[in-house]
């Protein structure tokens, strides 16, 4: 599903990206999250009991949702932070943005 505040959501920024200083971080923490879905998978497999597939599911869905909220403070305190002081609708636009993505965060 799209809507308008969708739009805003692609906007691209020049120059390098917030998250760029905490890179290996993030990739780390992603990579650890694709083996704790590998493991899922494995765990369905077997037929593990579903209490412990639950656990695990909720120990992603936290992991994830850690890398999310990094991500969200990293755009906020360089890119928004960078947009605003330039002044301008290019603030206003980033600062929609970062609402809509908390938004998203929100909802899901």
């Amino acid at each position: 599903m799209s809507d308008s505040n969708d739009e805003a959501a692609t906007t691209t920024h020049a120059g390098p990206h917030g998250y760029i200083s905490n890179k290996d971080a993030y990739l780390k923490r992603l990579r650890r999250i694709e083996g704790q879905a590998r493991g899922l998978q494995g765990m369905v497999a077997d037929e593990k009991y579903c209490i412990d597939i639950l656990t695990q599911i909720s120990a992603m869905t936290s992991a994830l949702q850690s890398v999310a909220l990094g991500l969200l403070d990293d755009h906020m305190s360089h890119c928004v932070v960078a947009a605003v002081a330039a002044g301008g609708e290019e603030g206003n636009a980033k600062i929609r943005e970062a609402s809509t993505a908390i938004a998203r965060l929100v909802r899901s």
